[in-house]
């Protein structure tokens, strides 16, 4: 069975429209919508069945007190869907679920409760719609109502977008009941969102199994504005991922890299969204700059996603032709580059574990050790995926934890069967030991556990290869490590001085903390076999303050253990290169990108500039016979060697976003 395909350049269509603005959508051309989406390539778009507000924007039978009181065109949604199916767009049609103002005013005993009695507000004393509803309650009747009026009134729907799936802390009284039975204390509230998570899982396999019942080939997907493992005990629940990460908004630059090299190794298609907001959704009348959108849709590309650009519809259902001259300008550049990009999957030799795994159900925050080990490795241009415990770890030449991974009597026993049968593995920090954090899970890393390191900061002193390209002397380490033993017949790669005393009230030195003694402390940098472990957080501190010598560092350490990888270049650090393969075509696709984002404000990053670089050298390794190498989609073909089972080639200009496509005389 073929897996659901996703639409390749979308725009997700938000409608949230007050009951407090006349002439919802007296101002609506459907022609005129569909006709502006067309000419701005894009092939899907969103439409909103019902909005936070909690308002309808379709002719219900079942719910028409629901319908917008100032809605001027009653069957908006209808004509949206009808004008752009006529263009070959589809349409998938837009739900709330856990926030939805008139719910929340008309049937406040479904709202979800803290342990005090108080209703849960996702952002507290906001104004907005922002108080939860809960799942467990006769809302869900209610939300399957709705659905199946859409699904019948709109057949055949495209795909149906459940907006706010996310796990609260609710303590109702039907909540309490069943954690009761379940065993969960509910007046814990870590138990609380633990409970939360099953409910969750839950709900989208009962609400899929129904959706199934009426409609069985649409799109089904549930945002919680992040996708993480806790979407693994219900992926068969989704037809796809739509990965909400809008830079601007909150997300970060770092979001969506993270969370796409984890998504994608489900198998399933997945839809980058971002925005045309300056900033956030709901940013009225702003436009992000081009070379920004450019950059954030190139990325997806490059990253195996398909594209979509979050918009919002003026409340008199205009269509702001500027935005779409906007989008589809970009989108232009992204119809020619997608025959280079169709069921394209990466090619990487490392997987990098996340973090998320030993999450509290309800945190999605990225973690900085994850930021600053995916920075690290994009910066030198390594192909990695993002990884955890279930995945096949033999697929990789490479495993890293990264600072805080701990390990279990299973996970410990797939590290052991890796690293037997000739893996290799890098971690650091706390990675490796038992989720109580008192020993090491195994003995991996050659290393006995002794505590937490007793000064900080303190001073590692990198010498012969594992100090490449640093000089040879101490280097601090902010951030605060652990102290180990070596045992068995590992090697100490680096040392670590201690300060002559830690900074107190009584003893201080200086505005910041106390120089090197010079003398040593205990191990910093240990080998075993074909492991590696670093005793202090490294991605962390760098994800924290950017020093170059953390990564440095580790870039050295992996050399020792991946010493050909995949790619490398002699360009910038701030340039990304993704390695990805047709197989059918029997062909790889090199992506490079180099867009710049800056902190030139306050609040966000941005990027304004195309800076162009010139003669980047490249090398891969293949064993593979290549048959022609060209610059895509405008199939300029390039020269290039072999040698040692490396392609070598020079890419003349980059100007944003080349792609190059190496074709091999058979499958790689």
């Amino acid at each position: 069975m073929n897996k659901y395909q996703t639409a390749s350049r979308q725009v997700h269509l938000d409608f949230h429209t007050s009951e407090k603005i006349q002439g919802i959508a007296e101002a609506f051309d459907a022609e005129e919508f569909a006709l502006t989406l067309e000419q701005a390539k894009v092939n899907s778009i969103t439409c909103f069945a019902r909005c936070h507000h909690g308002w309808l924007y379709y002719d219900s039978k079942l719910f028409p007190e629901r319908i917008h009181p100032n809605l001027k065109n009653k069957n908006l949604l209808k004509e949206q869907i009808e004008a752009c199916r006529k263009r070959g767009i589809k349409v998938p049609i837009y739900i709330t679920v856990q926030w939805d103002n008139y719910t929340a005013e008309h049937n406040p005993e479904w709202l979800a409760m803290d342990q005090n009695g108080n209703f849960i507000e996702t952002f507290p004393c906001n104004p907005g719609f922002y108080r939860a509803l809960c799942l467990n309650t006769g809302y869900r009747d209610f939300l399957k109502e709705q659905t199946r009026e859409v699904l019948e009134m709109f057949h055949p729907v495209d795909g149906l977008f459940f907006d706010i799936v996310f796990p609260v802390d609710c303590n109702c009284h039907i909540c309490k009941s069943n954690m009761d039975k379940l065993g969960f204390d509910s007046s814990n509230k870590k138990e609380r969102f633990k409970y939360s998570q099953l409910l969750m899982d839950e709900f989208k396999c009962d609400m899929t199994d129904f959706i199934r019942s009426y409609n069985k080939n649409c799109g089904i997907f549930y945002n919680t504005s992040h996708v993480g493992t806790a979407q693994r005990k219900a992926i068969d629940c989704y037809s796809h991922f739509e990965l909400e990460s809008l830079p601007s908004g909150g997300w970060g630059y770092m979001h969506f890299p993270i969370t796409a090299r984890y998504a994608r190794n489900f198998g399933l298609n997945c839809v980058g969204m971002t925005g045309k907001f300056h900033t956030y959704w709901g940013d009225f009348h702003s436009f992000k700059n081009k070379a920004a959108l450019e950059f954030e849709c190139f990325n997806m590309l490059a990253l195996n996603a398909k594209c979509s650009i979050g918009d919002q519809l003026d409340p008199n259902g205009k269509i702001s032709k500027p935005v779409y001259e906007l989008i589809g300008s970009v989108y232009s550049q992204v119809k020619k580059k997608e025959p280079w990009c169709i069921d394209a999957k990466a090619v990487t030799d490392i997987g990098v574990f996340t973090p998320e795994e030993f999450y509290e159900a309800g945190n999605t925050r990225l973690s900085p050790a994850m930021i600053g080990v995916t920075r690290m490795l994009q910066e030198a241009g390594h192909q990695f995926d993002v990884i955890d415990s279930s995945d096949n770890f033999y697929k990789y030449k490479v495993l890293i934890l990264p600072d805080n991974i701990c390990v279990e009597t299973k996970f410990a026993n797939k590290l052991k069967g890796y690293i037997n049968s000739g893996g290799r593995v890098i971690a650091s920090f706390e990675s490796g030991l038992e989720l109580s954090k008192s020993r090491f899970a195994i003995d991996l890393f050659g290393v006995e556990y002794k505590g937490k390191a007793p000064y900080s900061p303190d001073f590692i002193v990198p010498q012969n290869e594992i100090g490449y390209g640093l000089y040879n002397t101490e280097y601090v380490m902010y951030l605060q490590g652990l102290e180990v033993k070596p045992i068995q017949e590992s090697e100490v790669l680096a040392y670590v001085n201690i300060p002559y005393f830690n900074r107190t009230e009584e003893h201080y030195c200086s505005h910041q903390h106390t120089p090197s003694s010079g003398k040593i402390g205990y191990p910093g940098i240990i080998k075993n076999g074909e492991a590696i472990y670093f005793a202090h957080p490294i991605f962390t501190q760098y994800s924290k303050n950017g020093s170059g010598w953390c990564k440095r560092l580790f870039l050295n350490a992996l050399k020792m253990l991946l010493p050909e990888p995949l790619v490398r270049h002699n360009g910038p650090s701030t340039m990304i290169a993704t390695l990805n393969e047709q197989a059918k075509e029997k062909r790889w696709i090199l992506h490079l990108l180099h867009y710049i984002p800056e902190k030139r404000c306050e609040d966000i990053h941005v990027i304004e500039d195309v800076i162009p670089l010139y003669n980047i050298d490249i090398s891969m390794r293949t064993s593979s016979k290549v048959k022609k190498l060209s610059i895509v989609p405008d199939m300029e073909e390039l020269k290039f060697n072999m040698r040692n089972e490396r392609l070598l080639f020079t890419l003349p200009k980059l100007n944003g976003h080349s792609m190059i496509s190496i074709e091999f005389e058979d499958a790689e």
